[in-house]
């Protein structure tokens, strides 16, 4: 089933909360105003639910915080160097919202924006359907481009399928910012973190990936026996990377697994996309509280972002992030929740 519940106003116009549930006794909240998931309920191995995303109690709170809590990025998830990128001889420029880089979509980015909500619903596995027009033009991306999200609650899975379209070519880039802490307390360096990757793209100073390729073997980067995050935290200088996933052939298929002993909870994300940006919340530094007055001090909660690799337009050993006309953007990727 799903509801819905009066969440405020922007942009002048109305926004609301849409709780999904399942027989199963998940549930999801999540507003239009960004996509962003509010709430994720969860059992632990008791079969206690409990709250494992963080997020706001009002939408001025997720209007004025610019650490994209929840929220469906776009139109280019992560980053690009200066905020420039050439498609076909012609050289587009950006906003320029991350010091010279472009972050996120820009200023404005799909987790700032009301979307559109179609809402479909059956009594075991509700389905929330979000739609947003980015006209040509907008933070600097060329084309009109027909964005959809679509979010299916079903058994212990969460599920959200992207498509997009163009006008003209143009380049996309799509994905969830969802902050979780598996304990829903504390913070998650004891968190136990396995990725099926080989290798990484290492960064500047700025964050900007080099363009090298390098294997995760004998480098903080090596997450593929799992291990608590805390383990090589700071010979890493904290996460934020991405990391290339194993074989990727464009199906979808398992690419994270994270355990957290305490609650016994384990989410694995399965995905289609090429690269996972883990990001263990270097930035959130205790100057804010969310949902029930918590603060949430650094590490407090980390982001698994599903997606294309950052700067890759820049990049001609990346895989292509170029939606031509006449094409269609697609993008799924699976939250399978369960217990150890």
């Amino acid at each position: 089933m799903i509801t819905q519940k009066h969440f405020g106003s922007a942009d002048g116009r109305d926004v609301s909360l849409y709780t999904l549930k399942n027989t199963d006794g998940f549930e999801v909240v999540i507003t239009n105003y960004g996509g962003a998931v509010v709430s994720l309920l969860a059992p632990d191995r008791d079969g206690s639910f409990g709250d494992i995303v963080l997020g706001f109690d009002t939408l001025e709170e997720y209007v004025q915080n610019p650490l994209y809590f929840g929220g469906l990025i776009g139109r280019y998830a992560n980053r690009i160097a200066r905020g420039k990128f050439a498609l076909d001889g012609v050289e587009y420029q950006l906003t320029q919202n991350d010091g010279v880089n472009h972050l996120h979509g820009g200023f404005r980015g799909f987790d700032k924006c009301v979307w559109e909500v179609k809402e479909e619903t059956s009594e075991s596995s509700p389905v929330l359907h979000l739609e947003y027009l980015s006209a040509d033009g907008e933070e600097g991306y060329p084309g009109n481009l027909q964005a959809n999200v679509t979010y299916a609650l079903a058994g212990n899975e969460l599920r959200i399928d992207y498509t997009a379209t163009t006008d003209r070519d143009t380049i996309v880039n799509l994905t969830n910012h969802s902050y979780f802490n598996l304990a829903g307390r504390g913070d998650i360096l004891s968190h136990e973190l396995t990725l099926n990757a080989d290798a990484f793209t290492p960064v500047s100073e700025d964050l900007i990936p080099t363009g090298e390729v390098r294997a995760v073997a004998n480098t903080a980067w090596d997450f593929r026996q799992g291990k608590r995050i805390g383990k090589d935290l700071a010979a890493a200088g904290g996460y934020d990377h991405n990391f290339v996933l194993r074989d990727w052939d464009k199906s979808l298929r398992p690419a994270v697994r994270l355990y957290e002993h305490t609650s016994g909870r384990v989410l694995e994300i399965l995905t289609d996309q090429p690269g996972i940006q883990f990001y263990s919340g270097n930035f959130l530094d205790g100057s804010f509280a969310g949902k029930r007055g918590v603060v949430y001090n650094k590490y407090a909660a980390l982001a698994l972002e599903p997606q294309h690799f950052p700067d890759s337009p820049n990049h001609a050993n990346f895989p292509s992030t170029v939606l031509r006309s006449g094409e269609v953007y697609r993008h799924t990727s699976l939250y399978r929740f369960s217990c150890a």
